[in-house]
């Protein structure tokens, strides 16, 4: 007897491959499309045309297809913690929130309730079991590899998962696609955040949370006042330019303070850490937090870095062996071990 797989489908290629994929392998496939923002959205996997697309390839592969709403979960777990983000002074990263709350925990409810077998979703990451233990691991295609964003998976979670595109590029999923005349083969991919129009967080902040609009000082690393800022919300660590101000080397933003109100700036090497503090830790892999050795990564769009994670219960510190570049409290730091994800969590405040 066949076993159920339910897919995510967004009206994208990649999801739609892993569809076909996993029909190639014998599963009985449903696809689901989960609708977290109006449809009237324009830019995200909510829209009316991803959701005509997801109906077009369940219809082409001859799969049955779902639409469940989940709107009001979505602004809870997700834009309501981007926006306190923003307002607290931090860099929020809500698409790991959505794979936590929406993707792996709100589609895996439906699922699961529905006597499912599996669930299955076109990120590109491997995926394989040895003696009972599940390896999460980076995608063959390196610049596609989206393990990073999946850092709070769990075992329990990993058990019940499917990842049909974990060993394929970019290039191999759209012919795939086109193999099977989905109307999805060449369709391009949106680079925005799916609720911020255009990835203009600070006409979304304005629109959405005005308080965030809060003059107050721009002050060096000694506590001198060098400029004035219109809001520690619209500002990011590694920030150079919009600063407003003028001196003799370039300044970069070094921190936010949001309590006093302040945009901190410094030369470029006082925006460099080589100890990096992570919290709501989560290890991947059934082990203790201790002292590891592998590498790290401190944003989504970079190479992992040769670095020490130093578990200390629900925190570590992560200690690479080169300063790292921009270090933004709020977003994600993860460890990993000859490309298999150890562990990650939130970056904290810096301390020096």
């Amino acid at each position: 007897m066949a076993r159920t797989v339910v897919v995510g489908l967004s009206g994208g290629v990649d999801s739609s491959t892993a569809a076909a994929l996993l029909l190639e392998q014998g599963y009985d496939v449903v696809g689901v499309t989960m609708r977290h923002l109006p449809a009237e959205t324009t830019n995200s996997c909510c829209s009316l045309e991803a959701l005509v697309d997801a109906r077009r390839v369940a219809k082409k592969l001859k799969i049955p297809h779902y639409v469940v709403d989940v709107e009001q979960k979505f602004f809870e777990r997700v834009i309501q913690p981007f926006e306190e983000g923003y307002l607290a002074g931090i860099t929020p990263n809500p698409c790991a929130m959505c794979n936590r709350y929406i993707k792996f925990g709100a589609m895996w409810d439906w699922a699961a309730a529905r006597g499912a077998d599996f669930l299955a979703t076109g990120h590109y990451v491997r995926l394989h079991s040895q003696d009972g233990v599940h390896y999460l691991g980076r995608g063959t295609d390196h610049a596609k590899d989206q393990s990073y964003l999946l850092y709070t998976m769990t075992q329990a979670d990993l058990a019940h998962l499917l990842f049909p595109l974990g060993e394929y590029y970019k290039e191999d999923s759209r012919a795939i696609a086109s193999r099977y005349g989905l109307a999805t083969a060449h369709k391009a991919e949106s680079q925005e955040l799916c609720f911020v129009p255009k990835n203009d967080y600070q006409g979304y902040l304005e629109e959405h949370r005005p308080e965030a609009r809060k003059p107050g000082d721009i002050v060096d690393t000694e506590g001198h006042v060098v400029g004035q800022h219109q809001g520690v919300a619209f500002y990011t660590v590694g920030q150079r330019r919009g600063l407003g101000i003028t001196a003799a080397e370039p300044r970069y933003v070094v921190r936010l303070d949001a309590q006093a109100n302040q945009v901190v700036v410094g030369l470029k090497d006082e925006a460099a850490e080589s100890v990096v503090h992570v919290r709501e830790v989560n290890y991947v892999l059934p082990i203790t937090p201790r002292d590891l050795s592998g590498e790290a990564k401190i944003r989504y769009n970079m190479e992992p870095q040769a670095a020490r994670w130093i578990g200390k219960e629900s925190h570590a510190d992560l200690v690479f062996a080169e300063p790292q570049w921009a270090v933004s409290p709020g977003q994600i730091a993860v460890l990993y071990q000859n490309d298999i994800l150890v562990a990650g969590g939130k970056i904290d405040a810096n301390r020096k």
